[in-house]
């Protein structure tokens, strides 16, 4: 069976998985990249280096971001969002980096995937990233999908 999720299934989905999409755009040419993301009922948020997809979402920041949960090819869950990119500072990106970090914190499993925040103290020899971003999507619309057999 194919159907619809309701607002209930989307934000559930969204709150229980932690890698999604971001798909951005300009002058015609599309980026699509995996991301590490946490979800709070309001925002997507997550972090990244400075390189094509900031300059793109800096140019753009209309952005379709992308979860699913799949099982089988015959039970999966899907949500398709149309956001605005937001890049953070000040408090609103500690809040953030706060955020990612207690969500991520327990699935560490490289030194690359993690944002560092309030890691400096324990792990100093762990260098920085040379320029973070911290930013959020502001949902604008969201649909989601599934087949369940």
């Amino acid at each position: 069976m194919l159907g619809s999720l309701n607002n209930l299934q989307i934000d559930t989905l969204l709150r229980s998985e932690l890698i999604g999409r971001i798909g951005c755009s300009i002058d015609g040419n599309t980026y699509i990249v995996p991301v590490a993301y946490v979800y709070d009922g309001e925002f997507i948020y997550s972090y990244t280096q400075e390189g094509k997809k900031t300059t793109m979402l800096r140019a753009n920041p209309s952005v379709c971001f992308q979860v699913d949960h799949i099982t089988d090819m015959a039970n999966w869950q899907s949500v398709v969002v149309q956001g605005k990119f937001q890049e953070l500072e000040g408090e609103e990106k500690e809040s953030a980096l706060q955020l990612l970090t207690t969500r991520l914190m327990p699935i560490k499993t490289g030194e690359s995937n993690q944002p560092k925040y309030g890691m400096e103290k324990i792990h100093s020899h762990v260098k920085p990233f040379t320029k973070f971003i911290t930013y959020r999507i502001q949902i604008l619309e969201q649909s989601g999908r599934f087949e369940k057999e």
